[in-house]
């Protein structure tokens, strides 16, 4: 494939924020195809994928993103390419197999019925890709990767990999309709958590993975698994986060959405920003982050929140740049009593 360089705002962006934090993230890259049968020409393609939006999202705010991912060289895959590019995130491509699509077509009634044509492999990237984890400060991994053979166990083993080095954080972000065996799924998902330092998961994901429980009840389950927090987006109720330290829990920012596409991966990408800002990122600064104040993570759930709050205001997975969030504040003085 041709490179392509990045955009001179990429470049920008990568000077910004928190330059010196290495961040991998491992994960499919995909293309949203909306088709409407009554309308054969306006068939519309958006790239996708949750880690392609943290990844993304993490370059917009300043850290130096690698993507581990699998697309081809066909259109679609130049799609997400140029995408990845202009946004100065590097590619490290292990598959070999056609671009992934989700095809969404439209009912009479505006409803859409999905056709997935999901591959997950890396193997041709295998050694790169060790690379890239075990040089960088973190790792993030998540949706369909981790639960998609055959990809899923090379995806495990390379967050494995990397804890000597890097902080990990992990989001499992539930396809039923791609890995619909829910028991399976939460085993795999519980591999993860307990193989990484932050976690966060959706309210819809939690339903879906333990519906006998709450989502308290979860999340204290999963903390006892390992990670230092763990968060939890519950859509217009806002995030919380809970840690040794304690609970945080905020609404959602007060704005007009557009949509939703993407806000949970773009508080992802601002989680991350925020830790790296916090110097509580890789392994210097893993003992950072089991020790972080409520008033810090206050701070930083608030952080994320905006994040997704700028996304949601704006059609599409469109997340903030550095410009727009800004650094990571100091606690307010009514924080700090």
């Amino acid at each position: 494939m041709p490179a392509i360089e990045p955009s001179s705002e990429a470049r920008s962006e990568a000077r910004s924020g928190a330059p010196d934090t290495a961040l991998t993230v491992i994960g499919e890259s995909l293309v949203d195809i909306i088709s409407d049968p009554h309308r054969p020409s306006a068939v519309q393609a958006y790239r996708g994928g949750s880690p392609l939006n943290v990844a993304v999202g993490a370059a917009r705010l300043g850290l130096r993103t690698t993507l581990v991912t699998h697309f081809a060289g066909d259109p679609y895959g130049l799609l997400i390419e140029d995408h990845l590019a202009s946004n100065g995130v590097s590619v490290i491509n292990g598959g070999n197999t056609p671009t992934s699509t989700a095809i969404a077509t439209l009912g009479p009634d505006g409803a859409a019925e999905y056709t997935f044509a999901i591959t997950w492999e890396i193997n041709g990237g295998a050694l790169p890709a060790l690379a890239a984890v075990e040089a960088s400060t973190h790792v993030h991994a998540g949706s369909i990767a981790t639960v998609l053979p055959p990809g899923n166990q090379a995806a495990l083993v390379l967050v494995e990999a990397g804890r000597e080095h890097a902080t990990i954080s992990y989001d499992p972000n539930c396809r039923p309709a791609i890995s619909p065996d829910a028991a399976a799924a939460r085993r795999q998902a519980e591999r993860f958590v307990a193989a990484s330092d932050i976690v966060k998961a959706s309210d819809e994901d939690l339903a879906w993975l333990y519906p006998d429980r709450s989502p308290d009840e979860t999340l204290q389950a999963w903390l006892d698994l390992g990670p230092a927090i763990v968060a939890l987006t519950r859509g217009a109720y806002g995030p919380v986060i809970l840690s040794a330290a304690g609970r945080v829990e905020m609404a959602a920012e007060p704005i007009t959405v557009a949509d939703t596409v993407g806000a949970g991966d773009s508080f992802m990408a601002g989680l991350i920003s925020g830790l790296a800002q916090l110097g509580a990122l890789g392994s210097g600064g893993r003992h950072r982050l089991q020790t972080l104040t409520l008033d810090q993570l206050h701070v930083l759930a608030a952080y994320a929140n905006r994040a997704a709050g700028i996304t949601c205001s704006r059609q599409g997975a469109n997340p903030p740049r550095a410009a727009e969030l800004g650094p990571l504040p100091a606690p307010s003085p009514a924080q700090e009593r």
